[in-house]
């Protein structure tokens, strides 16, 4: 069964436990507008509400990912006529509503998987950054483009950009603006694989399909305990890991794939066999030097 949401600058597509959101603005490559911002609350609502979802795959449409904050937008607020527009505490109000919705993308049970084409520029950088996996296509770009804005980083890249690629690199994206191919992203462990730009939706859309094998339950647990993992003690997470694992022993789908194993039947989740694709890039040698000087670091 299939269902289609056309949103304000946005789709949503629902169809056999994969839910696709594509942003709809390719003439502008998809900023981040205030439309958009309510899009992503909408289909946040509805993904939430349908436990059948088990992954969520977002994408943009046109050649583009997302541009980042709409450029058009600001100044429109500096030139307000109504100076509390563009007050302190106005923005501040902006960006606590856009962290309350970013949360519930990031600790979403569905599996997050993020297909990047072209521009992931700012806050669509940001978005990007939310997802489980990011795939990319060879003419994707990805740029904390802020400080050529005279601003900071915002929507939630300040806490998952260092998590993902240490301090010191963070550091370099954000201080200095640069921009990086979809190469280098995945040489940084950003991006999950690099494909041409016409294979790119359609091999998001396997993955997501194998994913969608695995059990719900166990996947959305497993993500909750990640996000707490670096801010957590090793006691914490294993009560924590305790409870979860009690969760998921006592569910169906446990029940039949110990079935399936003892009987030699196929597994019913199985990545080598249903996930094909890339090798991640986590298991290079300059990769692993990386990891460990990033946690020296914090020593």
């Amino acid at each position: 069964m299939e269902s289609t949401l056309t949103l304000r600058a946005s789709q949503l597509c629902v169809r056999g436990g994969v839910a696709e959101f594509t942003h709809q603005r390719p003439e502008s490559r998809n900023p981040l507008s205030m439309e958009l911002r309510h899009d992503y609350q909408e289909m946040l609502d509805a993904v939430e509400q349908d436990r059948g979802i088990k992954v969520l795959l977002i994408t943009g449409s046109g050649g583009s990912f997302c541009a980042g904050g709409n450029i058009k937008e600001m100044q429109a607020r500096l030139q307000a006529g109504d100076a509390s527009a563009r007050a302190p505490d106005a923005t501040r109000a902006r960006l606590a509503e856009a962290n309350a919705w970013l949360r519930r993308l990031r600790e979403l049970d569905a599996v997050v998987v993020a297909a990047v084409d072209g521009a992931a520029f700012g806050g669509g950088f940001s978005l990007a950054l939310h997802a489980d996996f990011i795939l990319a296509s060879a003419r994707a770009s990805f740029c904390m483009s802020f400080a050529r804005l005279g601003l900071t980083p915002d929507f939630g890249s300040i806490h998952l950009l260092p998590r993902l690629v240490g301090i010191a690199a963070a550091r370099d994206l954000m201080l200095t603006g640069r921009s990086l191919d979809a190469q280098e992203a995945l040489r940084m462990g950003l991006v999950r694989e690099v494909l041409d730009p016409q294979a790119l939706l359609p091999r998001a859309r396997a993955m997501a399909a194998a994913l969608g094998k695995a059990s719900g339950t166990a996947m959305g647990m497993t993500k909750q305990l990640l996000n707490q993992s670096l801010e957590s003690d090793y006691a914490s997470l294993g009560s924590a890991e305790a409870y979860a694992q009690a969760v998921a022993m006592s569910t169906d789908y446990h029940q039949q794939a110990v079935a399936a194993f003892l009987a030699k039947q196929p597994a019913l989740y199985d990545w080598e066999r249903d996930g094909s694709g890339q090798p991640a890039p986590w298991s290079g040698r300059r990769h692993r030097e990386r990891i460990n000087r990033t946690q020296r670091g914090r020593q």
